[in-house]
């Protein structure tokens, strides 16, 4: 006699979904992705209306302007600089140590740690760059005026806590020292300004 053949079952597939999505959940909860750092900005608060937008334009000695042109090279205050020397110019600027007319109004601020210290409050950095502008350049010139803020910080830090500004863990120490040297550094829209003619 021959034998029947056994039919094999077939196999449950209801809970195939649920695997892939426990699986797919642990997956993302164990997984670590890169988060990219931009540049750290603050944003100023929107004007409430035109009467304000008007009060907050900037009298002319309190902006320092930087230009990068389409072959990137660097102009302050519409005259051209190397990119070594453009540290010490921001870092001028923005202390006015001389309290020169041509430099940013000095306010008289109470800072922690400092008491009563005479600040450049309403200085304002105005960066702006050609469309064609190499990102190594614009990179670069960021780095050089954030380096002017922290050589500055620095120097305070050193002589009130005895450590650099980087070195600091008391987040009252470095609001101190940020608020004794605010960063305000304004990114224009990028414009045509010198574009190579073809």
């Amino acid at each position: 006699m021959a034998r029947k053949k056994r039919k094999v079952p077939g196999i449950n597939g209801a809970s195939s979904a649920d695997i892939a999505f426990m699986l797919l959940l642990f997956f993302l909860l164990t997984t670590s992705m890169d988060t990219d750092q931009g540049l750290p900005r603050r944003l100023p608060n929107p004007p409430e209306n035109k009467e304000k937008q008007e009060e907050v334009k900037s009298k002319e000695r309190n902006v320092f302007k930087v230009h990068i042109n389409s072959e990137n090279q660097i102009a302050v205050q519409g005259e051209a600089v190397s990119l070594t020397r453009l540290r010490e110019l921001a870092k001028e600027f923005i202390e006015n140590p001389a309290n020169s007319e041509l430099l940013p109004e000095k306010e008289l601020v109470d800072i922690a740690y400092f008491g009563e210290r005479m600040v450049t409050k309403n200085h304002i950095i105005s960066l702006q760059c050609d469309r064609v502008t190499n990102y190594q350049t614009y990179i670069d010139v960021q780095n050089e005026l954030a380096a002017a803020y922290n050589e500055l910080r620095d120097v305070e830090s050193i002589q009130q806590f005895g450590k650099p500004y980087k070195s600091l863990d008391d987040e009252d120490q470095i609001k101190a020292l940020q608020d004794l040297y605010t960063q305000k550094i304004s990114e224009a829209e990028p414009r045509d300004y010198g574009t190579k003619k073809k």
